[in-house]
C-alpha cells in the first residue's frame, strides 16, 4: 500500500525523492495558493493533470481518508510540512507508517536569512489559526503573551495570520511596557514570490503600515541594549532595587514568604490589589511570565512607582490599572490567584467580589492588627475559602556605635485563603 505523501515546496527545487513521488503520484493535492507556487516548478506540466485543489484542511484530510489505500497521493505542502503545518495533523490522521514526509525550507529559515542573523537561539511561536476557531484555541502562545516571552528569549519569531498581523502584533507591543527603541522588528513578506519585500522597524512605524501575506515577524532586541533583570536574578529583589516612598514596600522577608504562599502557576491571571510600589507584581512576573498580572493603586505617587519599576526592571506583563477597588475589579479576567495588599477600609467587599469571581484559587494578604486578621478570616470563610494563618517575625541586623545588634520588625500575619470547585 502506498503511503501518503506530504511535499513541502516553496522555497526550493524538489529533492530527487520528492520528484519521484511527484512524477509516481495518482492525485496530487494543492491549495489555490501552493498551486501558483507549484506551477513555477519544472515538474507542473508534466503531472498538472493531476493536481486536484482543496482549499479547506478539513475536506482535503476527509478526501484523502476516501482515497487512500486506492490511490498514491501526494500533498503539496509549504516549506516544511512538520514545522506548525499539516504534517502533524495527517500523521495523527493516518499514523506515522502510512506517512512519508518530504520537507522544503521552511518561512522561518528563510526569514532568518534574508535578514543575515542565526536563529539557533530564537524561540519559534505560531499565531497561524486561519478561521479555524478549534485550530486558534490549540495554540499555545497569543499576541497578549509576545511582551513576556520577549523578556525572557529576546529573539522570536512569529508565522502570523491575517488577523494576527505585522501591525496588530506591533501595536501590542506599542503599548506594551518594552523598550521600544532598543526593539527592532523585521517583517519579511512573500517570501520566495517575486515581489518578496522585507521591512525593519521599531513598533510604532510597523504599526502605522499594512503588509501583505503570508510573512513571518522576527522580533528581536539590540544586543546591546538587552532589556535589564533578565541576567541578574529571577527572584529576590531587595526594597533598595524598588522605587517606593516613605517605606509603603512589603519587606523582602514578607515578599519572600508572600509569594511562596501565592503558590503562583505558569499560566493564569493574578490580582494585586493595592499593589503599592509593585514589589509583589514585578517578583511574581519573574517567577511565572507567563501570567497576566493586574496590578490595582488608588494613589497617583504609587502609580508613577509602578509604571517606572515595571519598565527598569522589565515586568512585561503587568497591566497597571490606576483605581480603587471593588470598582476596578469588576470586567477583569477571572483570577487564579489574588493578593491584597490594601483594602482602603472595604476588605469586606473586596473580598466578596473576589469570591464571586474566582472558581477556585488562592489569596494571600499580610495584615498586622488584630481586628483586621478577625475580619479577613471572617469575611474569606463566608466567601468559602478555607483559612490558613502564619505570623511571620523578623530581626535584622544594624551596626550601632560600631557594632552589630539585631533589630525586631513588627510581626505580619500572613493569610493564605484556599478555593477549590
Amino acid at each position: 500500500m502506498s503511503k501518503i505523501a506530504v511535499i513541502g515546496i516553496g522555497y526550493t527545487p524538489l529533492s530527487e525523492r520528492a520528484r519521484q513521488i511527484i512524477l509516481g503520484s495518482d492525485i496530487i493535492l494543492a491549495s489555490w495558493r501552493l498551486l501558483d507556487v507549484f506551477r513555477e516548478y519544472g515538474e507542473y506540466d508534466e503531472v498538472k493533470d493531476k493536481v486536484q485543489l482543496l482549499n479547506d484542511v478539513n475536506e482535503t484530510i476527509d478526501f484523502m481518508r476516501k482515497n487512500y489505500g486506492t490511490h498514491a497521493i501526494a500533498l503539496l505542502a509549504s516549506g516544511d510540512p512538520l514545522f506548525f503545518g499539516i504534517g502533524r495533523m495527517v500523521i495523527k490522521e493516518f499514523g506515522k507508517d502510512a506517512v512519508e514526509i518530504c520537507p522544503g525550507l521552511s518561512s522561518i529559515q528563510l526569514a532568518f536569512s534574508r535578514i543575515n542573523e542565526p536563529w539557533d537561539d530564537a524561540l519559534l511561536i505560531s499565531l497561524h489559526g486561519g478561521n479555524d476557531p478549534e485550530k486558534r484555541r490549540r495554540l499555545k502562545y497569543g499576541i497578549v503573551d509576545i511582551p513576556s516571552l520577549l523578556a525572557r528569549h529576546h529573539k522570536i519569531a512569529v508565522l502570523t495570520d491575517r488577523e494576527n498581523n505585522p501591525s496588530v502584533i506591533a501595536e501590542a507591543l506599542k503599548s506594551s511596557a518594552i523598550n521600544q527603541s532598543s526593539l527592532r522588528i523585521h517583517v519579511c513578506e512573500k517570501l520566495g514570490y517575486k515581489d518578496e519585500r522585507i521591512t525593519a522597524g521599531i513598533p510604532e512605524e510597523i504599526a502605522a503600515r499594512e503588509f501583505f501575506e503570508p510573512n513571518v515577524v522576527i522580533l528581536q532586541y539590540a544586543t546591546d541594549t538587552l532589556p535589564g533583570g533578565r541576567e541578574d536574578i529571577g527572584f529576590g529583589l531587595t526594597e533598595n532595587e524598588i522605587i517606593h516612598s516613605r517605606g509603603l514596600i512589603t519587606k523582602d522577608e514578607i515578599r519572600a514568604v508572600t509569594i511562596h504562599k501565592l503558590r503562583l502557576p505558569q499560566e493564569g491571571v493574578l490580582w494585586d490589589i493595592g499593589s503599592g510600589s509593585g514589589s509583589i507584581s514585578i517578583e511574581a512576573n519573574r517567577v511565572s511570565p507567563g501570567m497576566r498580572i493586574f496590578a490595582i493603586e488608588k494613589d497617583r505617587e504609587q502609580i508613577d512607582h509602578i509604571r517606572a519599576n515595571c519598565e527598569r526592571l522589565n515586568a512585561q506583563n503587568v497591566a497597571i490599572i490606576h483605581g480603587e477597588a471593588p470598582e476596578e475589579l469588576l470586567g477583569l479576567p477571572s483570577p487564579e490567584r489574588v493578593f491584597i495588599g490594601g483594602s482602603g477600609g472595604r476588605l469586606g467587599e473586596i473580598i466578596g467580589v473576589i469570591g464571586e469571581a474566582m472558581s477556585s484559587g488562592i489569596i494571600v494578604m499580610n495584615v498586622v492588627t488584630i481586628e483586621t486578621l478577625h475580619e479577613a478570616i471572617t469575611s474569606l470563610e463566608k466567601n468559602g475559602f478555607a483559612v490558613d494563618v502564619a505570623e511571620v517575625s523578623v530581626s535584622k541586623s544594624k551596626v550601632i556605635a560600631g557594632k552589630k545588634h539585631m533589630s525586631a520588625l513588627n510581626p505580619v500575619f500572613v493569610l493564605t485563603g484556599k478555593k477549590r470547585i
